[in-house]
């Protein structure tokens, strides 16, 4: 096993809770009522996208600038398989 870093950009939701995206994986969002929700929803999502694109062969590419309403932006680490 191995721990790798990811970015995530994390913001609050105008209707109350976070939204999170991890820019490496393009499509990698989830939602979550409370803080601590959405930074577990986003690591096992991240996991889940691994696990796909290890399977179809796929890079990870470099993550993009965000700029705009952005509460926190992080990275979070994530157990893997190896």
């Amino acid at each position: 096993m191995k721990t790798s870093i990811f970015p995530i950009v994390i913001e609050c939701m105008e209707e109350g809770g976070y939204y999170a995206e991890c820019p490496l994986l393009q499509g990698c969002h989830v939602e979550g009522n409370t803080y601590l929700e959405v930074i577990e929803n986003i690591q096992d999502a991240i996991k889940v996208f691994l696990d796909s694109y290890r399977e179809m062969g796929k890079d990870i590419l470099p993550a993009p600038v965000y700029e705009g309403n952005v509460v926190v932006t992080s990275g979070i680490p994530v157990l893997q398989e190896t």
